[in-house]
């Protein structure tokens, strides 16, 4: 499905107030001590109002995992080689990942974009086993020059919004975002740190583990590459252009894309979170589309949430991504659904209820 940036970002509508209204009152009137499940039901009412129904239904699930490479992988910023990208992608392939395990307990599907790593994956692409959306064989060195030319940057948006709409086709009813890309914790910083302003000090973390003197270099590259290419903090595909990754619009195409078609998101962790940033900057509204699944390992994350005005479901101490903090906060996802489609209210129930309490949002 092809869908321009522009008419996408215009086309996404903020959720529903009077939908909000009437899914808060029917929650209120359930066979429970008045809000009794929470935060559960404060998702229960979110996805009445982006189904714009009463009973919701997200039991056929999807976890996108974009794949791309970094150029800046050269400047020495990860313990990993950056051929583990194109490994993993064939472990997902094969089934083997922590997302295939974790996205079959869910009941999820896995999905793997081809958004650019650096080697050549068109078999598994005619085979069916991969989405090639490839947009070059792994982002330019952002410490040398643009990670990538702002063509490229809205081709990977779009990418993502196609691939959203292929599976909302498709009769997908929850989205879930993921990622996989050696390095991609570099640009993640980077833009977080371009769209708040924060010193790159305060946004950078250990990714997969690197040491204090590899800290300090990442920092400096990052430092460097915002130096350098001097992002434009009001221009969010200027920010991804200079400083992003392939699967990092991917992702905030996907996100809008699914705010478009009216579908929940459920966002993962510190990658999927750095699209979502984006996704909220060319289109505010996109924000009531989105669950934050969990809280990363990964500091900076907290501040990304903050931004969104996020609160996420889970806090774990995970930091894989791959989408399985997204894969793992479906089970809520789904129970909240169950709650408002499922349950009987007082009257229904036959229940006598304290008729003096009123809830108050």
């Amino acid at each position: 499905m092809e869908l321009k940036l522009d008419v996408v970002v215009k086309g996404i509508e903020p959720l529903s107030a009077d939908w909000r209204r009437r899914a808060r009152a029917y929650l209120s009137n359930l066979a429970i001590p008045l809000w009794s499940l929470g935060q559960l039901l404060d998702l229960a009412e979110q996805l009445a109002a982006i189904k714009q129904t009463l009973k919701p239904s997200v039991r056929n699930k999807v976890v996108v995992t974009m794949a791309g490479d970094h150029g800046v992988v050269a400047e020495g910023v990860s313990t990993c080689p950056q051929d583990v990208t194109l490994q993993m992608v064939y472990n997902f392939v094969a089934g083997g990942a922590g997302i295939n395990a974790i996205a079959g307990a869910a009941g999820a599907r896995v999905v793997v974009v081809d958004m650019g790593v650096a080697a050549d994956l068109d078999e598994l692409a005619r085979q069916g086993k991969i989405i090639s959306c490839k947009i070059g064989r792994g982002t330019g060195n952002m410490a040398r020059g643009p990670a990538m030319t702002r063509e490229q940057a809205v081709q990977t948006l779009e990418a993502g919004i196609g691939v959203a709409g292929q599976l909302v086709q498709e009769g997908v009813e929850l989205l879930g975002t993921g990622d996989m890309g050696i390095g991609n914790t570099t640009p993640s910083s980077a833009v977080l740190a371009v769209l708040t302003g924060l010193p790159v000090r305060e946004v950078t973390g250990r990714g997969t583990g690197i040491d204090d003197e590899t800290l300090d270099r990442k920092i400096g590259v990052i430092e460097r590459a915002l130096e350098l290419n001097r992002p434009d903090r009001g221009d969010p595909v200027d920010v991804l252009a200079k400083v992003g990754g392939f699967e990092i619009g991917g992702i905030a195409g996907l996100i809008l894309g699914a705010a478009y078609f009216k579908v929940p998101v459920v966002v993962d962790g510190f990658i999927s979170t750095a699209g979502a940033l984006l996704a909220k900057r060319l289109a505010p509204q996109a924000v009531d589309y989105m669950i934050a699944a969990h809280r990363s390992m990964e500091f900076a994350h907290r501040q990304m949430l903050q931004e969104l005005s996020l609160r996420p479901l889970l806090d774990l101490d995970m930091r894989l991504g791959e989408g399985t903090g997204a894969a793992l906060a479906m089970n809520i996802v789904e129970a909240a659904a169950r709650v408002i489609g499922e349950m009987l209210t007082f009257e229904a129930a036959g229940v006598a209820r304290n008729e003096s309490l009123e809830y108050t949002p």
